[in-house]
């Protein structure tokens, strides 16, 4: 057995016993193995040390009530690492391999994923890194693909709570640049803002359209959304958005299982008024109602700040119990991972 507070459990780092590794040379991926040695051998001219040529996903595993463990949406995140590894000239995973890598991360880890009921999930982090001996500004002559896997809570501390932000003064990322790919460029660079957002006792910041400073567009390292006056569902559009796999998965169930009109839109600071509801999404994040928001001088409130929202309440039970096994899926969002003697 496992000794794990699964009820307690934070989002950080816990070595869990296997992890999948594959490596591309002379044109082709290896064979993918297991193996336990949780730390990556590299030379010290990779391209990813030097020039930030790598790429990441997050996805999770769920436990259900019959024991059984999903995976959620695994090729929306498949296709997504593609695209990253494109914008970055890497050689791109074949969707069949990383399905394949992640299934057996998870089947290998089966007892590190939580039990039903505690609302922790299996977090799982493939990571396509360039390596090998370069040091000119040119794509790796190798790479690693890797996939690892531990067990978390809640992203942001207190669940399904409702959380305060502050708009940022810095850009997230350029107006064409790499902000629509998961890239770890973009995240590094909103280690500085989150940081000073949290000494001002905000959980994260929020960052606005890098051309006009006029529109919101993320949520620290999650995806905006609202809910009008008028019972719509809206999130920022933008070609430097990373396309969240939870917002476009919230976009259909508001409008297929609520009956809302689900939008992709602009969302500006001056019509913040036209909220009854707001939230932060993402894989880590799932669904964090936002109590209210600080601009300069000015803080907006919008359904509360100690209670969660009528519809955010209903579109989080609809996700969780859609991963978690307790809704029906639409099709093809849910994979069942079988275990290792099936």
């Amino acid at each position: 057995m496992v000794n794990i507070d699964w009820n307690n459990l934070g989002f950080s780092y816990i070595k869990t016993p296997y992890r999948y590794l594959a490596h591309w040379k002379n044109g082709e991926w290896t064979k993918g193995e297991m193996t336990e040695d949780n730390t990556l051998h590299i030379s010290e001219g990779s391209t990813a040390l030097h020039y930030g040529q790598q790429c990441f996903e997050g996805l999770k595993a769920y436990r259900c009530a019959d024991n059984s463990i999903n995976l959620f949406r695994v090729s929306e995140n498949a296709r997504r690492f593609q695209d990253s590894a494109t914008r970055l000239m890497m050689p791109v995973v074949p969707e069949e391999m990383f399905i394949e890598a992640v299934t057996k991360v998870v089947q290998y880890n089966a007892d590190y994923v939580p039990p039903y009921g505690s609302g922790a999930t299996l977090y799982i982090r493939p990571l396509l890194i360039g390596v090998g001996d370069a040091i000119g500004v040119n794509p790796a002559p190798e790479y690693i693909f890797t996939v690892f896997c531990m067990p978390v809570g809640a992203y942001f501390k207190g669940g399904l709570k409702p959380t305060n932000f502050i708009i940022s003064d810095y850009d997230r990322a350029a107006p064409v640049g790499t902000g629509a790919v998961k890239v770890g460029g973009n995240y590094a660079a909103s280690l500085l803002p989150g940081k000073e957002a949290k000494e001002r006792q905000f959980s994260d910041c929020i960052y606005l359209d890098p051309a006009t400073h006029t529109k919101i567009e993320e949520v620290g390292a999650a995806n905006f959304f609202g809910i009008t006056k008028d019972n719509k569902f809206i999130t920022p559009i933008s070609p430097s958005i990373l396309p969240s796999i939870t917002k476009y998965s919230l976009l259909y169930l508001a409008k297929e299982r609520l009956g809302m009109e689900a939008i992709e839109g602009d969302v500006y600071l001056t019509e913040l008024d036209q909220f009854s509801e707001a939230g932060a999404c993402g894989t880590a994040a799932v669904i964090s109602p936002i109590g209210g928001i600080q601009l300069k001088n000015d803080f907006h409130v919008f359904y509360s700040e100690t209670e969660v929202g009528p519809v955010t309440k209903r579109l989080y039970d609809e996700l969780t119990g859609i991963q978690f096994g307790d809704v029906t899926a639409p099709d093809g969002w849910i994979t069942k991972v079988s275990s290792l003697t099936e």
